[in-house]
């Protein structure tokens, strides 16, 4: 599937963008950034349990499904990632080896993968869903993209090692669009893991950080986001009321 995949490649330049804007030196934006991740996550979240989880649950087995794919995240990104969060990274002295900064990469390589996943998943649906998942995905990889190149860049990686590992990240989003399809097992579950994927995302670790700000400024784009994904379900032809 040719279309997927060209909007999972456009979804993994989002991703190479944030890393890009940490390497030229653009920091200190938290303001912004926070207030995207707030807005990604209530996007996604009302994505994956409005539009994801209600596909899963007519799978056979898919509600195991989205439980395996939470847990899964959880397992890459906070059990076996020493130090990992959504934002910049700005604790250099807690950076005490190149190591936290691979540990980082391979957290964020299964997730980039299921966002592929979800993306190819959503479109053999329908394009409306697909189209909905490429926004979700898409809002959270330039924070995803901050991330990985402050924790890269503070565990004391060069800037070239930086740029390879969020390039790393992008092309599993891709590898996940085009894998989907040619997988049996990935086109019938792969939309139920990627719903779990997507609820630890937003519920675990984006809200979290965007409850890390005092006020309602920030915490208050979480329902905007999900203003915004009943705004543009309503206007996409053939999506649900």
């Amino acid at each position: 599937m040719i279309q997927p995949a060209l909007y999972a490649v456009l979804a993994g330049l989002t991703n190479l963008v944030g890393g890009i804007l940490v390497t030229a030196g653009v920091r200190g934006r938290t303001g912004a950034l926070n207030v995207l991740v707030a807005f990604g996550a209530g996007f996604m979240l009302a994505v994956a349990l409005l539009e994801m989880l209600p596909g899963a649950i007519d799978t056979a087995g898919g509600l195991t499904a989205v439980l395996a794919g939470y847990l899964a995240v959880h397992l890459t990104q906070h059990t076996l990632t020493p130090h990992f969060h959504f934002g910049e990274e700005t604790h250099h002295e807690a950076m005490v080896s190149r190591g936290i900064g691979v540990w980082a990469l391979i957290g964020l390589v299964p997730h980039a993968f299921f966002d592929g996943v979800a993306i190819a998943s959503g479109f053999l649906s329908s394009r409306e869903l697909g189209l909905l998942i490429f926004t979700a995905v898409i809002l959270h990889k330039v924070p995803t993209g901050v991330s990985l190149a402050s924790i890269m860049l503070a565990s004391g990686n060069s800037t070239a090692q930086t740029l390879a590992a969020v390039t790393v990240v992008s092309l599993f989003t891709v590898l996940g669009a085009i894998a989907t399809p040619a997988s049996t097992f990935l086109a019938g579950y792969g939309l139920a893991i990627a719903a779990g994927v997507t609820i630890y995302v937003a519920a675990s670790n984006l809200i979290p950080e965007s409850q890390r700000v005092p006020g309602w400024r920030i915490p208050g784009g979480v329902f905007l986001g999900v203003i915004a994904f009943y705004i543009i379900r309503m206007l996409l032809p053939g999506a649900h009321t």
